[in-house]
């Protein structure tokens, strides 16, 4: 540790710092969800309005996150934290503020730009302050403050909502945020990346692609499917989108490098989380209101009966992790995935306008050991399968895929829920959500699949070289690293850290 680090405060302020910051811009993924019905009592607006207060924050999150971090490595990173904080403190007040539903959607997004500056940079800032020898433990304890966040996003969203009203949800990010700018300018040592251009087409292309697809979703189950807008934005998305594959493939330096995916690990773990975060984001935001607006439960009822779901990591991760250090990645990140999966189809098959939460129990913790069993292992696959050059980008592309999941989950079930149901009746609700958890549990499947097509093993029985890369399409092993036994030192890496694990929910 740098004299610098020494002075400003050292290993413990950016602990702190660094994991505050993690846990407001992991809890504002899943915070809203249990409000959503205050929100539209209070505000007024439709499903697709709704969708957009979940979808406008993953979704900038999302696509600025790589771009935020390689900011950071341009212009300082402790500055561009700070810059971040800023962004995402202030436009929490003005959700809090907002006077109408399109208002706080606008908060929202511009929330997501502030997390996505913010957030990459956490763990680069803390690695630059922590002793090589102290950095698994300092990463434990972030990781954990982040699956805390999300695990307690429901039930903090509900009891503020509840007994004091919903717009503390983003009032509560204020004073952390107050309190974090001064320290952070006083505690943390700037720092800088290698000074790479930045890839300003690659990120335009891939904002603008996924908002054309995401906004066509939403709107086509209210301005028809074959209506001129939605028709233009779907397609305008997929063209913007196959633009950014092309520049990826052809771009000096893409913010996403098309290259990765020659290699069946990276493709298999990236596409099984992104089908993942599809069916699981898309479910919640569709249940907690489900348990509202059709069971009458209040909104601190509602996150206190997802915890199983949402708290289930926290008991079963290290189990998991155990697991993937005896037997490797691969097998452990499919069954969780198919326990999701089936946990959906169980809800599915059993939600009835009287449902009692007895019968719905098996499903929310099948779902839960799923999702505790998904996340303990996939950060070590998304890493075994690039060189360790490639850690950072890696971990930046899942993560960012993560989110567009989450995105595109919110889009996509609500569209079935209008299609097949709506908020007419209790009936009528259930009849659109049953469909719609139903294709989430066989998106889950789909993904499960996807991460059993990860290879155990590399067919020669060596790890690429550095100068290698990905160009065999091989990738490394089942989250073991390579073949001699020993991991890649993903903790220890400055590549990982530079653009993080933003999304480790």
């Amino acid at each position: 540790m740098s004299q610098q680090s020494a002075r400003r405060g050292g290993a413990g302020w950016a602990l702190v710092i660094t994991s505050v910051a993690g846990f407001m811009a992991a809890l504002d993924n899943l915070v809203v969800t249990t409000a959503l019905p205050a929100i539209r009592e209070d505000l007024g607006g439709e499903l697709h309005d709704l969708e957009w207060t979940v979808s406008a924050y993953t979704l900038t999150f999302a696509v600025l996150l790589m771009f935020g971090a390689a900011l950071g490595d341009r212009f300082g990173r402790r500055r561009l934290f700070v810059v971040g904080l800023t962004v995402f403190t202030g436009a929490s007040a003005a959700a809090a503020l907002a006077p109408g539903i399109d208002s706080l959607i606008a908060a929202r997004a511009a929330q997501g730009v502030g997390a996505a500056i913010m957030m990459p940079l956490t763990l680069t800032l803390l690695t630059a302050a922590v002793p090589a020898e102290r950095r698994g433990m300092a990463y434990g304890i972030w990781g954990a403050v982040n699956g805390l966040a999300v695990a307690s996003g429901p039930l903090v969203g509900g009891s503020l909502t509840e007994h004091i009203s919903w717009q503390w949800i983003f009032w509560l990010n204020v004073p952390l945020g107050l309190a974090l700018l001064p320290l952070a300018r006083l505690r943390l040592s700037e720092s800088y990346g290698t000074g790479a251009p930045l890839d300003v087409p690659g990120t335009l292309l891939a904002s603008g692609g996924l908002f054309g697809i995401v906004y066509g979703l939403i709107r086509g189950p209210v301005d028809g499917w074959t209506g001129p807008v939605v028709l233009t934005a779907l397609f305008a998305g997929g063209a913007l989108l196959a633009g950014f594959v092309h520049h990826g493939i052809n771009s000096k330096n893409p913010m996403l490098p098309m290259r990765l995916f020659r290699s069946r690990a990276f493709s298999g773990i990236n596409a099984a989380s992104l089908l993942m975060f599809l069916g699981m984001f898309g479910s919640i935001f569709l249940l907690s209101q489900y348990m509202q607006y059709v069971l009458g439960y209040t909104p601190t009822e509602a996150g206190l009966r997802m915890l199983p779901w949402t708290g289930m990591p926290m008991l079963v991760a290290p189990i998991a992790g155990i697991l993937s250090d005896r037997i490797g990645g691969r097998p452990v990140v499919a069954a969780g995935l198919f326990f999701q999966a089936a946990g959906l189809g169980y809800l599915a098959s059993v939600i009835t306008a009287d449902a009692s939460y007895a019968v719905q129990l098996p499903g929310l913790v099948l779902s839960g050991i799923g999702m505790a069993l998904f996340f303990a292992p996939a950060s070590a696959l998304v890493m075994s399968s690039v060189v360790p050059k490639e850690h950072g980008v890696a971990s930046g592309t899942n993560n960012a895929l993560r989110e567009v999941g989450g995105a595109l989950g919110i889009a996509v079930m609500a569209s079935i829920f209008a299609a097949q149901g709506g908020y007419e009746s209790g009936q009528s609700f259930v009849d659109g959500l049953r469909p719609a958890v139903a294709v989430g549990a066989g998106v889950v499947a789909l993904g499960g699949v996807a991460a059993l097509l990860i290879p155990s093993r590399r067919r020669d029985g060596h790890a690429p070289t550095e100068e290698q890369g990905l160009t065999d399409g091989h990738g490394l092993t089942d989250g073991h690293g390579p073949t001699d036994g020993h991991r890649p030192k993903a903790a220890t890496e400055p590549a990982l850290v530079a653009t993080g694990e933003a999304s480790s929910h």
